[in-house]
C-alpha cells in the first residue's frame, strides 16, 4: 500500500487526485476527534463542518508540510484541534453551552434493556461525562490517548507540548476522573457492571 509521505509527494508534484485518498484515510478519525471535542458544547453538530475546513486547511498548507517534523496524521490531528478551538473562541456563547451539559440527559427506557446492557450503558454515560468535565488540554491529551491510540510524542507535537507534560497532563485527567467515579464505584451496581469486559 502506498504510504501517506509517497501520497504527499504525488500531491505536490501536482497529482492533487491523491488528496482524496488521504482524505479517506483519516476522516473518520478526524471527524471522531472532532465530536469529542465539540460534545462538552453541545455542538456537534459542526463537527462535520469543522472536519471539512481541517482537510481544506490541510491541502491548502500541505507545500509546506515537512514529514521529518511529524507524520502527516500528528499534523492533521493539530489542524483539527486548531479548528476547533478557532471556532469556538468564535462562539462567544460557548458559556450558554456549558450551562446546558448541567441538564440531566435523555434517559433510556428501562423496560426495553436487560439490566446488564441498562449498567454499561449507565458506566458509559458517567465516564463521558467526567471526561467532559475535563480542563480542555486535558481531555484532548485523554482523548488522543485513549480513542485515538496515539503514543506520548504525537500527542506533544499536536498540543505543542513536551512528552513529560502530556504524561502530566494524562495522570491529572485519569486521577480527576477517577475522582469523578469513585462515588459510584463503591455501589454493587456499578461494580459489577466493572467486572463486564
Amino acid at each position: 500500500m502506498i504510504t501517506d509521505s509517497q501520497l504527499i509527494r504525488e500531491i505536490k508534484d501536482g497529482r492533487v487526485e491523491y488528496y482524496a485518498e488521504l482524505i479517506q484515510r483519516y476522516e473518520k478519525r478526524i471527524l471522531a476527534f472532532i465530536l469529542h471535542m465539540l460534545k462538552n458544547y453541545h455542538m456537534e453538530d459542526q463537527a462535520e463542518d469543522l472536519a471539512q475546513e481541517t482537510f481544506y486547511k490541510a491541502f491548502r498548507s500541505l507545500q509546506s508540510f515537512r514529514d521529518v517534523e511529524a507524520t502527516f496524521s500528528t499534523w492533521l490531528y493539530t489542524i483539527a484541534r486548531n479548528t476547533v478551538l478557532s471556532e469556538l473562541r468564535k462562539s462567544r456563547n460557548s458559556e450558554v453551552y456549558l450551562e446546558d451539559s448541567k441538564q440531566e440527559p435523555a434517559r433510556v427506557s428501562v423496560d426495553r434493556l436487560p439490566e446488564q446492557e441498562l449498567l454499561r450503558t449507565e458506566r458509559v454515560h458517567l465516564v463521558r461525562e467526567a471526561i467532559n468535565k475535563l480542563p480542555e488540554k486535558q481531555r484532548v491529551a485523554l482523548i488522543l490517548r485513549e480513542y485515538e491510540q496515539l503514543d506520548y510524542k504525537e500527542i506533544a507535537v499536536i498540543l505543542d507540548s513536551t512528552v513529560s507534560s502530556v504524561k502530566s497532563l494524562l495522570f491529572r485527567a485519569r486521577h480527576s476522573i477517577k475522582l469523578q467515579l469513585e462515588p459510584y464505584v463503591s455501589d454493587a451496581t456499578l461494580d459489577e457492571a466493572e467486572g463486564m469486559r
